[in-house]
């Protein structure tokens, strides 16, 4: 049996194109990381605004194993901060160690 862990949350995220982004994430969990970053999966470019109506984002999966933050997949920081980064928004928190 998998023991339950409290999740991450999203401290805070300044991308505000984003669908979630309404005063704050309000999606239910995020993912974070690709293969080449540590970019917000859950980013969604649109005027439409979606989510749970309150700014309560957890982080549900994070694929970047090589982060300081990760264990087995899933992220152990406190909080994380979401925002630009190039062209992406990326887990801020990210750390390589």
């Amino acid at each position: 049996m998998t023991q339950m862990i409290e999740m991450p949350r999203v401290q805070s995220c300044t991308m505000t194109a984003c669908g979630y982004n309404h005063d704050g994430c309000t999606a239910f969990a995020v993912t974070i990381g690709s293969l080449l970053s540590a970019e917000c999966d859950t980013f969604v470019e649109t005027d439409d605004k979606g989510g749970m109506g309150k700014p309560l984002a957890q982080v549900g999966a994070c694929k970047r194993a090589d982060c300081v933050h990760n264990a087995e997949l899933e992220c152990h920081a406190p909080a994380i901060v979401v925002g630009q980064s190039g062209d992406k928004a990326d887990c801020l928190t990210y750390d390589q160690g």
